[in-house]
């Protein structure tokens, strides 16, 4: 993995769940600590190796930032992350260039809520436009049926 390629998967990650500052602010950091680590003499691929996944480093910035570090509460041990970046980096490889929309936060659900609601507006007002525009064709029909068949079986 080049420099770029961990800069652009670590923004991908953290615009699930960061506004945008706090992602350039985030990114703009780790590209300065790779250039000064590669001013002290190590490699490009010794510094990303050393920063490790940019799933899991993602996941410790954003535990971070909602006041949950889990890299707190676990030490060193990294395991609680793997299967978060597994599952985040298979779903990436299976669905590239596609966003699956979550409701984790409570601007989210307001959004979708309104979307629903929205959405069921809509369908209430194509149904109230498709009855007004043939109301007036079908209720004579109806009542001229009516009348036949009341006038039908008058006369068997």
């Amino acid at each position: 993995m080049t420099r770029s390629e961990f800069l652009r998967e670590l923004r991908r990650a953290l615009e699930n769940d960061l506004s945008g500052s706090i992602v350039q602010e985030n990114v703009g950091y780790y590209d300065q600590y790779i250039t000064d680590e590669i001013s002290k003499g190590k490699s490009e691929e010794e510094v990303l190796q050393m920063l490790g996944d940019p799933w899991v480093l993602a996941r410790t910035v954003i535990d971070a930032q909602n006041g949950t570090d889990q890299s707190e509460v676990n030490g060193a041990d990294r395991q609680s992350y793997t299967g978060y970046n597994n599952e985040r980096g298979s779903t990436e490889a299976k669905h590239s260039g596609f966003h699956i929309f979550t409701a984790d936060t409570w601007w989210k659900k307001l959004l979708w809520t309104l979307v629903i609601i929205m959405i069921v507006i809509g369908i209430v007002a194509i149904i109230t436009g498709v009855v007004s525009f043939l109301a007036p064709i079908l209720v004579p029909l109806l009542i001229i049926m009516i009348i036949v068949r009341i006038l039908g079986n008058r006369y068997r």
